[in-house]
């Protein structure tokens, strides 16, 4: 009963996530005990993530979430991702040149 709910809920993110976006796509991750990252990206370039406990139930949700899911977050889908000040910073940025985190 708790993984019916818990897919209910996360496929109910997923899907409100893609209505305030203008449509998404997705990726899971394993996490290894923790569960699966499914990674969201917005038709506006937007994204977020969320974390499920098992990837089986990642996948059911995202399956009733009615989004294309990509087997990897590379190419044309990883182009899609919009990312600011802050991603630079906490990824890359110091190396490249961007804002020292404070």
């Amino acid at each position: 009963m708790a993984d019916i709910k818990q897919t209910a809920k996360l496929a109910k993110q997923i899907s409100s996530f893609a209505e305030a976006h203008g449509g998404a796509e997705g990726q899971i991750a394993y996490l290894g005990q923790k569960g699966a990252r499914i990674v969201l990206v917005g038709e506006d370039g937007e994204w977020g993530d969320l974390v499920a406990p098992t990837y089986a139930l990642a996948e059911e949700a995202v399956k009733q979430s009615g989004i294309t899911v990509h087997e990897d977050f590379d190419g044309d889908f990883a182009s899609k991702v919009r990312t600011g000040p802050y991603e630079w910073t906490r990824m890359a940025g110091i190396q490249l040149g961007g804002p020292k985190p404070r």
